[in-house]
């Protein structure tokens, strides 16, 4: 299910900023998509693409393995920034896997500005 976005002021402040955090991961490290989730406790955690010839992983699967690592037991969201149209059925099964169904990965261009919310 993909749901528009036209006014980014509807945004949430948490959820602005995990879209802040991924753009930050991004330009910080010059890849091409930068992600972050937020857990059941707030924390968040942030990434971007891993591309090493034995390990590639994309942003949103890499922060989520971060927050499983770091004892997540859950998601709230995660956010997504990217060139792509959408997020990957592997990226949506990772979040699904700790967050629940209910989990939105909030997409979002490399400008930061959301184009949509992503149901997994």
């Amino acid at each position: 299910m993909l749901i528009r976005m036209s006014d980014a002021a509807q945004l949430d402040p948490e959820d602005r900023k995990i879209i802040t955090l991924a753009r930050s991961a991004r330009a910080r490290n010059g890849v091409a998509e930068g992600a972050a989730v937020r857990d059941e406790t707030g924390r968040t955690y942030v990434a971007g693409t891993v591309a090493l010839d034995s390990l590639q992983l994309s942003a949103v699967r890499t922060a989520v393995a971060m927050a499983v690592a770091s004892g997540a037991k859950s998601l709230e969201a995660a956010a997504l920034v990217t060139d792509a149209e959408t997020a990957t059925d592997e990226d949506r099964a990772a979040v699904r896997d700790l967050g629940g169904a209910g989990t939105p990965i909030l997409l979002a261009g490399t400008d930061g500005t959301l184009r949509a919310s992503l149901s997994v």
